[in-house]
């Protein structure tokens, strides 16, 4: 699905933090009749899920966060999203944006997918990426990560983002799994599908 302010979703004037957009997964799914759905998200897609499982905890047979952005903030990682925020509010916001979305790749990645991704991230309007990242910072994931009871899976890539696997274990001890992807960027669905993909498939086979 097409999050609320992309693609070809609507744009309302508000309602992009994290909460508000688990609830509009679970309008969706409701609306469609989907029971037990295994939801799969990337980066904020995968916060997306983890906030879903806590809000919603009949919904979900199990989430996918494929390497989210940080379900646990850090004061560094929070320091990093604010700095972009006050960027993108800047005269050269534009040159902000794609700066940012370029640290997200290795260098040896596919140059026309790094275009296509790209494009397709910048072609969402400021307007509505910059409430987005601000949900980001507000965001307590902790407190998802510790009321969310369906199994979940976190997918990272080699340099392991914003999250550490020791760190959410701490938090959340129970039907939690992790898999580590090799030769990726922080796309690792689009970049090593051979890797992710069985992973998914594994995981999704262990479920009761």
């Amino acid at each position: 699905m097409d999050l609320r302010g992309c693609g070809q979703s609507a744009r309302p004037a508000d309602g992009y933090d994290i909460p508000t957009q688990a609830d509009d997964v679970a309008a969706l799914c409701h609306e469609l009749g989907v029971e037990k759905p295994v939801i799969v998200g990337h980066s904020l897609g995968g916060m997306i899920g983890v906030e879903l499982a806590a809000r919603h905890p009949a919904l979900p047979r199990a989430i996918v966060a494929v390497d989210p952005g940080p379900l646990a903030m850090l004061p560094e990682s929070r320091a990093v999203f604010e700095a972009f925020i006050a960027a993108l509010e800047g005269p050269d916001s534009a040159a902000a944006r794609r700066a940012y979305i370029d640290g997200m790749f290795l260098p040896s990645d596919d140059l026309e997918r790094r275009r296509w991704i790209t494009e397709t991230m910048c072609s969402v309007p400021l307007e509505f990426a910059l409430p987005v990242l601000r949900g980001v910072v507000e965001w307590d994931g902790v407190a998802a990560l510790k009321l969310g009871v369906a199994p979940l899976l976190v997918l990272l890539s080699e340099t392991g983002g914003s999250n550490d696997p020791a760190r959410l274990l701490e938090l959340r001890s129970k039907n939690i799994q992790f898999g580590v992807t090799v030769g990726a960027g922080h796309f690792i669905q689009l970049e090593v599908p051979d890797q992710v993909t069985p992973m998914i498939d594994r995981f999704v086979r262990t479920l009761a």
